[in-house]
């Protein structure tokens, strides 16, 4: 099974950016424990803070792997064209959020993308990405 996690602007800095939201991991470090504990998938990371890129990550293995897990970062609350990349793909998609948006500040609680995703994970720290795994394995 093929799972590519793509996450958006500012999520190469996890580890480093408040802290006491997104906690002292990085992604990377993170991602060799996802890799560990889910051998049976074929996991691949990619990120970007550039909007265009991360549509044509989604339209290059949109209709290749069986899934694809996604943490546009503020890009969830910004870009139509993002949904719409999500929407033309063939491949479901989950959105994630390491933190509760619906806890935060007022425009985070919208999002473009999550009506055209499979389903929506919000609010359990890096776990969010396992929570996510676990559900394409089973």
């Amino acid at each position: 099974m093929k799972i590519l996690i793509i996450n958006g602007a500012n999520l190469n800095l996890l580890g480093k950016r408040e802290t006491e939201i997104y906690g002292h991991a990085s992604f990377e470090d993170y991602f060799r424990e996802l890799k560990a504990k889910f051998p049976q998938a074929e996991l691949s990371y990619f990120q970007s803070n550039v909007e265009g890129e991360i549509i044509n990550k989604l339209h290059d293995v949109g209709f290749l792997y069986h899934g694809i897990i996604l943490n546009a970062g503020a890009y969830t609350h910004t870009s139509i064209a993002i949904a719409d990349a999500v929407a033309s793909i063939k491949t479901p998609v989950i959105e994630v959020h390491i933190s509760n948006i619906f806890a935060r500040e007022d425009f985070r609680h919208v999002s473009y993308l999550g009506a055209k995703c499979k389903g929506s994970i919000s609010g359990f720290g890096l776990k969010s990405y396992e929570l996510a795994i676990n559900y394409f394995i089973h």
